[in-house]
This record gives structure tokens, C-alpha cells and sequence, in this order.
């Protein structure tokens, strides 16, 4: 049973200033209340919490215990409590944002950092994650916020559109890529269709849908059984493994951007019409945005165009 909170924060505050008459004058009561309290407390946990010596306290090995335990409660709720009752004028405290894994990796760490040079009183807390789940946190008030890949999510947007509001925010080309030395000595420099369904692939996926609809979209062609030779669950291993020429994979261009101009990664390109994925940010729609949400969104989207350009 959890005891009166009440009768928590009277005996964080005796324990605190080792003395009834002190936490009294803390906390605007009598002394008598104080005791009352404490009282009430030891008879409600059955265990005494301090020796009474005189007018002199002393915490016992049980009181020692409870205090460890509920100090950070107490201070972190208090410091939350003083956020909360805050004027809206700056930016402060914490901001819950949803990003898929490779996404997340490759522009939050630089973006908050550049956000909190400005507002150092704004914290982040970023959950990296596939679309569906990161659609479900939303749901659940976990997240104020997500930064989704469309394309992997849109099915768990069909029907449900009233339920979020939508912004894109960039777009980005998946694009199947080798290393030189796969697409020369293996491909003999040739992306055919023959060829590139006899290659060796690399995926992050249970299974390979994004793959799958390269090759209906270049070539109009149900693919069934790809040779994957590596299934893993980090996007930088697949490009570790392209960059060793392991074999071919799927990823966006931005990520090997560099790599392709200097002619190191291969981009495979079967015609002009790209494999576009859209960016978007995701929110309840009912949800009204704090300050600090709304100046982190438009400092996240000026900087992204930046990092894009």
C-alpha cells in the first residue's frame, strides 16, 4: 500500500534538517503537526523512524532507508512542479521526440546540441524506433512528437488521417548501392535486371519490402527470393558491408552522399524516376504544441534544410 504522500514530504523534510522545529517553520505547520505526521507515518509503515532524545532527533536505520528511496522522487517532482508553474516565456524542460534509428543517430545529437547552446534549460529525451511503434507512443501521450519515414508508415496511416497532423519535412531517395569494387569485378559494370537479381544483398529487414518495391518500381517485377546474405538490425553495419563489398543494399542518399561523389559507393539508377521516401513530422492532432515544442519544430526544420542542402 503506498503510504500518504503527505506524511512523505513532512519526514523528507525532518530527515533533511534533522530537526521537527525546523521542518515546521519549512513547511508552515506547528511543531505538533509535525509530530502528528511522523507519527501517523511510523504507525502506518509499523516501524519507528526516529529515536526521540530529549528535544534532539535520531533517524533509525529504517528512516536512513526511506529517505534514500524517496529523496529523488521528492526533488525530481518538486523541480518538475516549479517547471510546470513557469511562465511560458523561454524555452524549458523536457522534450519527448520519436525518430527511426539511423535518422535519429545521424541529426539529433547535433541539432539539440545546437538548441540547447541557445536554451540550455531544454532537455531531450529521443526514442529511436520503427514507424508503428513510434505511432503507438504517440497514441499513448509518450511522445509529444515524432519524426516518421512515411513510406515505411503509410500503411498504419490508411484510415486515420483525422488522427494526426502531417508535415513533411524532407524527402530523400533510397537508392540500391555497392561498392566500386562489387559493381567492377562482380557486375562487370552492369545493372541489368539479370544481373542484379543474381547479386548478393545486405538488409535491415525481417523482410526485404523496401527491396521489393525497388525492383517493382524500376522494373515492374514481383521479386520473391533475393540472395540475402546478411540480415542485421543496424542500417550502418548494411553500409559497413557495402563499403567492404559484401554485396548491394538499400539506403538513402543523403547517408552515402559524400561516398558517391568521390566515387567510392555505387548508386544503381535503372531509370530517372526515383524511389522517393518522404520525412514527416508526426503529431496528435488534438495536441496543442508548448512553446518550447513549437521553437524546437522550427529551429529542427531550419537546421534540417541545412544539413540537406
Amino acid at each position: 500500500m503506498l503510504p500518504d504522500l503527505n506524511r512523505l514530504k513532512v519526514f523528507y523534510h525532518v530527515y533533511s534538517l534533522q530537526s521537527i522545529n525546523m521542518a515546521a517553520k519549512a513547511l508552515h505547520l506547528t511543531q505538533p503537526g509535525i509530530s502528528q505526521h511522523i507519527k501517523k507515518l511510523e504507525s502506518e509503515i509499523n516501524i519507528p523512524l526516529f529515536i526521540r532524545c530529549h528535544k534532539k532527533i535520531i533517524p533509525t536505520r529504517a528512516a536512513e532507508k526511506l529517505f534514500k528511496t524517496i529523496k529523488p522522487f521528492i526533488e525530481t517532482i518538486c523541480c518538475e512542479i516549479e517547471n510546470i508553474s513557469k511562465p511560458m516565456e523561454h524555452p524549458y524542460g523536457l522534450i519527448r521526440i520519436g525518430s527511426p534509428l539511423e535518422f535519429g543517430k545521424t541529426y539529433f545529437p547535433s541539432i539539440c546540441h545546437a538548441f540547447r547552446k541557445k536554451y540550455n534549460q531544454v532537455r531531450f529525451k529521443i526514442k529511436l524506433e520503427e514507424p508503428d511503434q513510434l505511432l503507438k507512443m504517440l497514441n499513448r501521450g509518450l511522445l509529444d512528437f515524432a519524426v516518421i519515414d512515411y513510406f515505411s508508415a503509410k500503411d498504419q496511416f490508411l484510415g486515420k488521417p483525422e488522427y494526426y497532423k502531417i508535415e513533411p519535412l524532407a524527402e530523400e531517395t533510397f537508392v540500391l548501392a555497392c561498392s566500386k569494387a562489387y559493381f567492377k569485378d562482380n557486375m562487370k559494370e552492369n545493372a541489368s535486371f539479370e544481373t542484379l537479381v543474381s547479386m548478393d544483398y545486405i538488409t535491415d529487414e525481417h523482410e526485404p519490402f523496401i527491396l521489393k518495391h525497388w525492383f517493382w518500381h524500376y522494373f515492374k517485377k514481383s521479386i520473391s527470393n533475393f540472395n540475402i546474405i546478411m540480415s542485421i538490425e543496424s542500417h550502418q553495419a548494411i553500409l559497413n558491408g557495402v563499403r567492404l563489398g559484401m554485396g548491394l543494399a538499400i539506403t538513402a542518399d543523403h547517408l552515402i552522399r559524400d561516398e558517391i561523389e568521390k566515387g567510392k559507393i555505387i548508386p544503381i539508377f535503372p531509370s530517372k524516376e526515383k524511389v522517393i521516401n518522404k520525412i514527416s513530422l508526426v503529431q496528435i492532432i488534438d495536441k496543442k504544441p508548448t512553446l518550447t515544442e513549437e521553437m524546437f519544430q522550427s529551429f529542427f526544420k531550419k537546421q534540417l534544410k541545412i544539413h540537406w542542402s
